[in-house]
C-alpha cells in the first residue's frame, strides 16, 4: 500500500496540511518542524507528488521557455542556466517552441498548466504578449520585447560593445563597412542597428546603402548576404553581422568564395557564443554575459508568480568588445 501524507503526518504528530507545508518549504512553518517531517518522509520513503502539490498550491511549479526554433545555437547557451535557476527555486523547466505568433501557442501554453513563461521569441508587433496578459498568465520578455505589453526583461544593451568595436574598425583603416542587419520587427535587430550607426557617426562613419542587408538571425541569412556582397565590384572590407550565428554564415560565404578572412574582409559578430572562442573560428565579436541574463530572466518570472503586483523590472547587461583573428589593419589586405 503507497505511503500517503497522512503517514508521515501520524509519524510526526502533525496536521496533513502541515506536511504538505513543510515538504513546499512554507517559510510559515519553523525549521524545526521542516526538518522532521523531511526526516521522516525519507524514513517512509513518501515525496510529495506535483499533483498533489499543484491541487494544495494552486501552482505547478513548471515554467515554460518560448523559443522559435531549437536548432538555433543561442537558444543551447539559454536553457541549462534557465534550468538552473529556477530548479534554485523550485520550479521545473519545459520548452515550448512557435513558428508563427497566433493564438494557438498561447493556447498550448495555457492548456500546459504553467505557473509562467519566459518569452524570448517576441517581435515587436507580436500577439503573444497581449493574449498572455489578457488570459492572466504571467511572463517576462528575454533578449526581445515588444511595446504592446509592459512587462519584465532581461535584455542587451548594445550600445557600449558597438563603440568599442567602431572605434577599432576606424583604427583598423576601414571605411567600407556592410552590416548583415537582423528582422527589423525584433527590437534586438533594432536596438543593433542604432547602436551600429550611432557609433558609426561618433567616429565619422556612414553606413553606405549598398552595404545594408537584412535577414533571420541564423546562417542561411550571414552566407546569403555575405556572399552578395562580396559579390560587388567593390566590397565592403568589413561586415558587422547581427549575431555570432549570422556571423558564422558570412565565413562559410567567405570560404566558399575563397576570399580570405580577414585578409579580404573582416568580419565582426554579436554575442560571443562558445563556439565563436574555438580557435577553428576565432570570431572577433561583442560579448554579455548570456548566462547571467538568462538567470536573470528566470528570477525575474517567479519573482513575479510570487508576487505579481511587484513593480516591473528592466535589466539590462552591458556589452564588451572581443578582439580576435577575423579583422586586421586595412593595410593588412
Amino acid at each position: 500500500m503507497a505511503v500517503t501524507s497522512h503517514d508521515v503526518a501520524r509519524l510526526v504528530g502533525v496536521s496533513q496540511p502541515t506536511v504538505s507545508r513543510a515538504l513546499r518549504d512554507d517559510p510559515r512553518l519553523s525549521e524545526e518542524t521542516k526538518r522532521r517531517v523531511r526526516e521522516s518522509a525519507a524514513q517512509l520513503g513518501y515525496v510529495l507528488s506535483d499533483a498533489g502539490r499543484a491541487l494544495s498550491s494552486g501552482r505547478t511549479q513548471r515554467i515554460g521557455l518560448l523559443v522559435t526554433d531549437l536548432d538555433n545555437q543561442f537558444y543551447s547557451h539559454v536553457i541549462a542556466p534557465v534550468h538552473r535557476e529556477l530548479e534554485r527555486e523550485g520550479f521545473q523547466l519545459t520548452l515550448h517552441t512557435e513558428a508563427s505568433d497566433n493564438a494557438t501557442v498561447v493556447e498550448r501554453l495555457v492548456g500546459n498548466g504553467l505557473d509562467g513563461v519566459i518569452l524570448a521569441t517576441a517581435t515587436v508587433d507580436s500577439l503573444v504578449p497581449v493574449r498572455l496578459r489578457d488570459r492572466g498568465l504571467p511572463f517576462v520578455y528575454f533578449n526581445r520585447t515588444t511595446t504592446l505589453v509592459e512587462a519584465d526583461a532581461a535584455i542587451v544593451d548594445p550600445a557600449g560593445g558597438f563603440r568599442a568595436a567602431v572605434a577599432s574598425a576606424r583604427a583598423l583603416g576601414h571605411h567600407r563597412i556592410g552590416a548583415i542587419l537582423g528582422p527589423q520587427n525584433t527590437s534586438t535587430a533594432q536596438s543593433r542597428e542604432a547602436g551600429l550607426r550611432a557609433a558609426l557617426e561618433l567616429n565619422g562613419l556612414v553606413l553606405d546603402p549598398t552595404y545594408v542587408r537584412r535577414g533571420p538571425f541564423d546562417t542561411d541569412t550571414g552566407d546569403r548576404e555575405a556572399t552578395a556582397m562580396l559579390s560587388l565590384a567593390q566590397p565592403p572590407t568589413l561586415i558587422f553581422c547581427g549575431n555570432d550565428v549570422v556571423a558564422f554564415g558570412a565565413l562559410n560565404a567567405a570560404r566558399r568564395m575563397g576570399a580570405a578572412v580577414p585578409g579580404d574582409v573582416s568580419v565582426i559578430g554579436f554575442d560571443d557564443l562558445p563556439a565563436a572562442g574555438w580557435p577553428i573560428i576565432d570570431l572577433t565579436t561583442i560579448a554579455y554575459d548570456i548566462s547571467a541574463m538568462a538567470a536573470a530572466a528566470a528570477r525575474l518570472i517567479t519573482r513575479r508568480i510570487s508576487d505579481p503586483s511587484a513593480e516591473i523590472s528592466s535589466i539590462s547587461f552591458p556589452t564588451t568588445f572581443v578582439e580576435r583573428s577575423t579583422t586586421t589593419p586595412l593595410g593588412d589586405r
